[in-house]
Order: structure tokens, then C-alpha cells, then sequence
């Protein structure tokens, strides 16, 4: 299942924290959003999109809404107030297939900062999800059988812009932002350094979805023997968004 959320006409007021803003249009971004749910469809997964909402700016980015375990499903609070309105719809249609559990004020967690690799999730210390958000987190999801590994991120937005899996132990990452000591045990491959964003990437399956920007990087995928799919996001990138960002993928 491929959880996504339309593209708000409304994009161009969308949060930025680490890009200059500049002039997106809506109709190639909707268009790229559309290639980017045939892409999953392809992949396998079921795909289910919420409605855009034109007074939710960066819904498009559903991911910062929830993180999805096997067991139940934590609702976000997301750091930027003015999203924090974007968790309802989701709740709504994870309640269908999980337990829904909350991050509680004074915590805030986006999704894009939580990172799981088998059972233990990273989560991102970032300028969206704080320390209460992360404890929340733990004491959550402990009972479980997952271990919560808080992560320094800085200079990006959230964890998942540094750090993504491209394989069952395999990370790709862009060491500027995110310290390679945190991920210990795991094979790491580096983004290419003129590709910041090139460390943000989408397994789904045994495949890799990878923006179509980021060839330098998406070779150094390849040599490695993974299968990547390109997906152009240059509209949704000027939002500060990723390939992972725009869904939120779980087994129903």
C-alpha cells in the first residue's frame, strides 16, 4: 500500500527552511507527482490518494504525516505548526489498517526525520523534530521490539534528505549533513558530493527510486548492482521535497 496526497494548488507557499524560494508550477508538479504514483503502481503497490487540499500548501509531502511500523502506526506532530492540520485525513485511512498512536506536545516529529532500518528506527534531532519527539517516539514503539537511535542532522531538513536504505543493511548518504558514525554496521554509499540531494532515495521492493537530477549518484547506485528507477521531481524539489517524502509505503 502507497499512501499519497494530491498536489495543492496552493504549492508556492509551501515551508522552506534551506532553499532559496522560487516559482513552482503547479501543473508540471502534479504532472511529476502523477509519473511518480505510476512508478509505485509498477513496483507493486497499491496506491490510495488523498484528496489535495488547496489550505495545506505542503500536504503533497504525506510522509512528515505518520510513521507506519508493522504493529500500529505513529501519528506525527509535525515541527512546523502550520502542518500539523495535514495529520487528520492520514489518521483517518491508517486507522483502516493500524492502531494509531501520537506524538504529544511538547514533542514534534515529522516522519521524514525517522528512518527504519529491520528494527531500529533513527530519528533525525532536526529543526522539525526535537528530543521530546524522539523520547515520545521510544517509549511508543520499545514494547515492540524496535530501538530508537537519535541522529544529528544539520544543514538539511530532515533525516531522510541525508540519509535513505538502498538495501536490506546498504544507506546512501550525504556525509555534510549527517555524521556516517551514527550508522555503524551498515554499508554506506555516498552521494555524489555535487548532488546534495542525491542521498535521498526510495526502496520499494528491490528497487530504488531516485530523482532524475541526481545521474552521478544513481551511477554509483547501478555499479553496485541495485535497480534504480529515475522520476523527474524538479517541481516538488523546489518545495524541499523527495522521492520519499510523497508517500507513505506499509503491507497491508
Amino acid at each position: 500500500m502507497a499512501v499519497t496526497r494530491g498536489v495543492s494548488p496552493d504549492i508556492g507557499e509551501c515551508q522552506i527552511t534551506y532553499l532559496t524560494r522560487e516559482k513552482i508550477d503547479v501543473g508540471l508538479a502534479e504532472e511529476q507527482h502523477r509519473r511518480y504514483e505510476e512508478c509505485l503502481s509498477r513496483l507493486g503497490c497499491a496506491v490510495r490518494r488523498l484528496p489535495a487540499e488547496a489550505s495545506m500548501p505542503d500536504a503533497v509531502f504525506v510522509e512528515d504525516a505518520a510513521v507506519v511500523l508493522d504493529e500500529l502506526a505513529v501519528i506525527a506532530r509535525p515541527g512546523a505548526e502550520t502542518r500539523r492540520a495535514e495529520t487528520a485525513a492520514v489518521a483517518e485511512v491508517l486507522a483502516e489498517y493500524r492502531p494509531l498512536r501520537r506524538i504529544r506536545s511538547p514533542g514534534t516529529l515529522d516522519g521524514g526525520d525517522v528512518l527504519r532500518v529491520g528494527r531500529t528506527l533513527y530519528a533525525g534531532l532536526t529543526s522539525r523534530t526535537n528530543a521530546a519527539g524522539v523520547e515520545r517516539l521510544r517509549s511508543l514503539v520499545s514494547a515492540h521490539g524496535y530501538q530508537v537511535r537519535a541522529v544529528e542532522v544539520e544543514g538539511c531538513l530532515h533525516l531522510k534528505s541525508a540519509a535513505t536504505r538502498v538495501g536490506a543493511r546498504t544507506l546512501l548518504i550525504n556525509r555534510a549533513w549527517v555524521d556516517a558514525g551514527a550508522f555503524e554496521g551498515m554499508e554506506l554509499v555516498d552521494a555524489a558530493p555535487e548532488e546534495p540531494a542525491g542521498a535521498n532515495a526510495l526502496l520499494v521492493g528491490e528497487t530504488v527510486i531516485h530523482p532524475l537530477a541526481c545521474a552521478e549518484t544513481r551511477k554509483r547506485l547501478e555499479e553496485r548492482g541495485l535497480a534504480v528507477e529515475a522520476v523527474d521531481i524538479s517541481e516538488l524539489a523546489k518545495a524541499e521535497g523527495g522521492v520519499t517524502c510523497c508517500s507513505l509505503i506499509f503491507r497491508a
